[in-house]
């Protein structure tokens, strides 16, 4: 699977500030269900769940919330490059910066977690994790990811 499979230049949004993870994920959920066709307390509801399960802050200032529903036929992504980081309980105990949001199919393992595996590679890649911070524009995050 490759990154354009599930995540398009226009879902690449850059700059914005949150007051904490609670906010954040209201957010992502907002504008995912205007994409996906899926109501946003739906979406909020299933990314809380997730995170009770553990955080999804991977480290290194990244986290890849995410979760599955019938209703997605095909991988959805959006990604979010933060003005200020926030708390997120991630692994490192660092705040994350960069979020990449997965709604996925509820589909057998290994077609669902193909998003999955590809972004979270992707960004732990230290060369590519710095490009992305450096990137004036969604567009330039957008290639940097979307590059094989």
């Amino acid at each position: 699977m490759k990154v354009s499979d599930f995540l398009s230049s226009a879902d690449v949004i850059t700059d914005v500030a949150f007051a904490d993870k609670q906010k954040l994920l209201e957010d992502l959920a907002r504008r995912a269900a205007a994409i996906v066709d899926v109501q946003p307390a739906l979406i909020l509801a299933e990314l809380v769940k997730r995170e009770q399960l553990g955080s999804t802050g991977m480290g290194g200032g990244v986290a890849i919330p995410h979760a599955r529903f019938h209703q997605v036929a095909k991988p959805f992504g959006m990604l979010v490059r933060l003005k200020r980081p926030i708390a997120f309980d991630a692994v490192d105990d660092q705040p994350v910066d960069t979020i990449v949001l997965l709604l996925l199919p509820d589909a057998p393992n290994g077609e669902r977690l193909g998003a999955l595996a590809c972004i979270a590679r992707k960004l732990r890649d230290p060369a590519i994790m710095a490009a992305l911070r450096r990137a004036r524009d969604g567009a330039e995050i957008y290639r940097t990811l979307a590059a094989d």
